[in-house]
């Protein structure tokens, strides 16, 4: 019989390893991950599998890249939570005060009730990247895969939102990614004015800390509870804004695109010109396609 522990650690496996593949195929050489959770991972598939994992019979891949495969026409797999720098290097001693200061952040969204959201999580999603980035992003509030690992933007939306930062020349942790509110509304609602409220002391502190040069808001929801701006977002979008003398850009939410505005394609390209935008305004180009 099929232990569905196992069954589930091992879909999630091939999840990773599918999304460490097309890593690979985007130009991605190195990878990097909280070392927690690495070995947290390493314990559970060394007790899943058991004796019989390295018995007789008993098949291994081949390590490295060779020994993934993607049939054709599989759509392109779920993100995952591993981040992947450019290059590694020793965090600046304000790169690490700031890294300190975050998580002191988090720590107290992990046991704050300021709004009815507290009692209907899972997990808290503080936000996760670069401590010191050039860009952050934000978006309205957590949906489900979120609300279970604890990390934002990684469902489907985030899958997209990770192929487009990509497509900037940037990675993820090179970024610092976030949403207005830090806990799943039931439903994956939009968060409601007092939640928002509740919560935006948390997203203002952060920024403070994080410094970034350019914030893009995904979504209408982010643009009115970063800024205050009820105007829709098709009218916002493209345009600049600034919040405490940071730059900032409205763009479409990945979801909008992977839902009724994936059918027009132009969306898309919107969003594209948006980001160009933003690398422009801090000095870069995207790189050739």
């Amino acid at each position: 019989m099929t232990n569905p522990r196992t069954s589930k650690l091992s879909g999630a496996l091939n999840q990773l390893t599918d999304h460490l593949h097309w890593l690979r195929e985007e130009g991605v050489a190195t990878v990097a991950a909280d070392s927690s959770l690495v070995r947290a991972v390493s314990r559970r598939a060394a007790v899943a599998s058991g004796p019989a994992a390295s018995g007789p019979g008993t098949s291994h891949p081949a390590a490295g890249p060779a020994a993934v495969k993607i049939a054709a026409g599989r759509p392109p797999p779920a993100a995952s939570p591993v981040e992947t720098p450019s290059a590694t290097k020793p965090a600046s001693p304000a790169e690490q005060e700031a890294a300190m200061a975050l998580a002191a952040i988090a720590q107290r969204v992990a046991v704050c009730r300021l709004c009815p959201l507290g009692r209907t999580r899972s997990r808290t999603v503080p936000g996760q990247g670069h401590s010191r980035p050039e860009i952050m992003f934000v978006g309205e509030g957590p949906g489900e895969d979120e609300d279970r690992q604890g990390l934002a933007f990684v469902g489907r939306a985030g899958q997209l939102l990770s192929r487009q930062i990509l497509r900037m020349g940037l990675t993820r942790a090179e970024v610092f990614i976030g949403n207005i509110v830090k806990c799943r509304p039931p439903g994956n609602r939009a968060p409601l004015p007092d939640e928002m409220a509740a919560c935006l002391p948390y997203l203002r502190e952060q920024i403070a800390i994080l410094q970034p040069k350019v914030i893009v808001c995904l979504g209408g929801t982010a643009v009115k509870g970063l800024l205050g701006v009820a105007t829709g977002i098709t009218r916002l979008r493209g345009q600049w804004h600034s919040y405490a003398g940071v730059d900032v850009m409205p763009t479409y939410h990945p979801s909008y695109l992977l839902r009724g505005g994936g059918e027009d394609k132009a969306r898309w390209w919107e969003v594209w010109d948006d980001l160009v935008a933003v690398l422009k305004k801090i000095g870069r180009a995207p790189p050739p396609k």
